[in-house]
């Protein structure tokens, strides 16, 4: 299992880490990781961190919009696997896209998102999804 996400790293704020999401299941996913460690729940920001997670929140949704120009957007906590507060952003469209060669379907486009765990990312669509949020994200 993978330990090391540094590779994922889309931009260092002081209290999170915006990263791409390995399965791009939905184009553009992302995590906003807290980097306190005692943080577990969404009530355990503290004030600061509240205010630069919805900094970031607009900044990706930015970033997204000029990268993918997704129709709407999921945001969730959940914390079921890790135990570590984040924050999945999750991107979705009413159409089909295509990046770098690849065609993306939200097939439950206006319903829960479902993370499908038989998806596999090839590295080199990874880091272009990285690569792209970062040309747009707000230095």
């Amino acid at each position: 299992m993978k330990t090391d996400y540094s590779d994922h790293l889309i931009k260092e704020y002081q209290y999170w880490k915006l990263e791409v999401y390995s399965n791009q299941g939905y184009l553009g996913r992302c995590a906003v990781w807290c980097k306190r460690a005692s943080a577990s729940d969404p009530t355990d920001a503290t004030p600061d961190e509240q205010r630069e997670l919805f900094q970031i929140l607009q900044e990706v949704k930015v970033a997204l919009s000029l990268s993918f120009a997704p129709d709407w957007y999921n945001y969730a906590f959940q914390g079921n696997k890790v135990a570590r507060l984040h924050c999945h952003v999750v991107p979705r469209y009413r159409k089909p896209v295509t990046f770098m060669g690849k065609l993306f379907e939200d097939a439950r486009f206006g319903t829960q998102y479902v993370t499908d765990w038989d998806v596999t990312t090839p590295q080199s669509i990874l880091y272009g999804v990285r690569d792209e949020i970062k040309r747009h994200i707000s230095l």
